[in-house]
C-alpha cells in the first residue's frame, strides 16, 4: 500500500487486502510446519471477513478476550472459541455462557481456586471446558507451575471440565526478548502440563505464543498458539524486528494541518489530523514515538493529543506540504482498531470494500 487513495477521509483506517493476506498465509504454514495447532486471537481485528480468512487458512478456531467478542464471533460462524481471560463469572455472565455453548465450543480461562469455584457455581454441568493461566514470565495473570494442580482440582470440584493449560508470554513484546520468553513459555507450559497429567488431569490442550514468540514455539507439550497481531503488524513489531515495512496491512491515513521549518531549537515537524482518539496512546518505554510514518521511517511521532500527531523530521528529510496525506502505522494495532467503527480495505491503491468492527467495544 504506497498511496492513500483520493476517497479517503482523514483520518480513517486503511487495510491492505494483499498484505493481510500474505500475513494470515505465512503464519498459518509456518505453524503447520512446527506442527502447532494455531488459534488467533481475534481481539486485535475484531472483524469477522477477517476471521473467515484466518480459518480458511486452516485455524482450528478463534481466541478472544471478553465474552462480548465470543458471541460477535459466534453469530457469525465461528464454531470453536476460547477466551483466554481469567474470568469471573456471575449468574449473568454464566446464563451468556452458557448460550454461546450451544451455539460453539467454548472454553475459558481461570487461574484461581476462588474464580473456579465461582465459575463452577453458574456452569456446573454446561459445555463449557476450563484451561488453568500459567504464568510464564509476563507477571501478569496467571499462577506458578506448581500452583496450577490446585486451581484445576478446585475446578474440578466445581463440576468443570478441565481441559488443560495457558500462557501468554507478554514480556516477548520488548526489544531481545522474543527467544527468552519464548523459552520461558516452553519450561513453564511443560511443567504444568506435566503436574497437571500427574495430578490424574487428562491434558489435551497446552495453548501458548503471541505474535513475537509464536514460530519460536516448538510443538511438545505445547500444541497451540494464539497471536493476534501478525494479521496486521505495528509500530512496535517493526521496532522488534518480528515483521518487515512490507508486512505492515494496517495504516491510518492521515492529512498534514500544520507545518513548522524550525529553528535553532525547535524541531523541524508537521502535525497531522490523527491523534489519540484514532492511533491509540500506547508508548512502550522502549519505543523510539507513539508510531511510525510508513514511508518516511527516519520521522519520529514525539507527541500525541486527542486529535493531533506532532511528527518530528531530521535535517536533510524532505518536510510534507500542507494538505499532504501520509500513512502511520500505529504502535499497537489492537488499541487502534478498537476506536473505529469500519476500516477501509485496499488493494491495488483502490477502495475494494469497507469492513464493520464488529466485536468493536465488546469489553465484557
Amino acid at each position: 500500500m504506497s498511496a492513500v487513495p483520493p476517497q479517503i477521509d482523514t483520518p480513517e483506517i486503511m487495510v491492505d487486502a494483499d498484505a493481510l493476506r500474505r500475513n494470515i498465509e505465512r503464519m498459518a504454514a509456518g505453524v503447520a510446519a512446527k506442527g502447532l495447532a494455531l488459534r488467533p486471537h481475534a481481539k486485535t481485528h475484531k472483524i469477522p471477513e477477517i476471521a473467515a480468512l484466518q480459518l480458511a487458512a486452516g485455524a482450528v478456531g478463534l481466541t478472544v478476550a471478553t465474552i462480548g467478542e465470543a458471541e460477535v464471533f459466534a453469530e457469525h460462524g465461528a464454531a470453536d472459541l476460547f477466551i483466554a481471560y481469567p474470568l469471573w463469572v456471575t449468574e449473568r455472565s454464566g446464563e451468556r455462557l452458557r448460550r454461546l455453548a450451544h451455539r460453539a465450543r467454548v472454553a475459558v480461562g481461570t487461574d484461581s481456586a476462588e474464580a473456579a469455584r465461582a465459575m463452577g457455581a453458574h456452569l456446573a454441568g454446561a459445555e463449557v471446558e476450563v484451561l488453568v493461566e500459567i504464568d510464564s514470565g509476563h507477571h501478569r495473570s496467571g499462577v506458578t507451575p506448581e500452583q496450577a494442580v490446585g486451581v484445576a482440582r478446585a475446578a474440578a470440584d466445581a463440576g468443570l471440565r478441565v481441559a488443560g493449560v495457558f500462557t501468554f508470554p507478554g514480556h516477548s513484546y520488548a526489544p531481545g526478548m522474543p527467544a527468552e520468553a519464548a523459552e520461558a513459555e516452553r519450561r513453564a507450559l511443560a511443567e504444568s502440563a506435566r503436574l497437571l497429567a500427574e495430578a490424574g488431569f487428562d491434558v489435551t490442550r497446552v495453548s501458548g505464543g503471541s505474535t513475537p514468540s509464536a514460530l519460536l514455539t516448538e510443538a511438545g507439550p505445547t500444541n497451540e498458539v494464539r497471536p493476534g497481531v501478525y494479521v496486521f503488524g505495528d509500530a512496535q513489531q517493526l521496532e522488534l524486528g518480528r515483521c518487515a515495512p512490507e508486512d505492515v496491512a494496517l495504516t491510518v491515513a492521515a492529512t498534514v494541518v500544520s507545518r513548522h521549518e524550525g529553528s535553532s531549537d525547535v524541531p523541524r515537524r508537521v502535525v497531522l489530523d490523527a491523534g489519540s482518539k484514532v492511533l491509540g496512546g500506547d508508548r512502550p518505554g522502549w519505543a523510539t514515538g507513539f508510531g511510525r510514518l510508513a514511508d518516511v521511517p527516519e520521522a519520529r511521532i514525539t507527541g500525541l493529543s486527542e486529535h493531533h500527531a506532532t511528527v518530528v523530521f531530521p535535517d536533510g528529510a524532505a518536510l510534507p506540504a500542507l494538505g499532504e496525506r501520509l500513512r502511520v502505522v500505529p504502535n499497537h494495532v489492537c488499541v487502534a482498531v478498537n476506536l473505529v467503527d469500519e476500516v477501509t480495505v485496499v488493494s491495488g491503491g483502490e477502495i475494494v470494500d469497507r469492513w464493520q468492527v464488529a466485536a468493536r467495544g465488546r469489553n465484557r
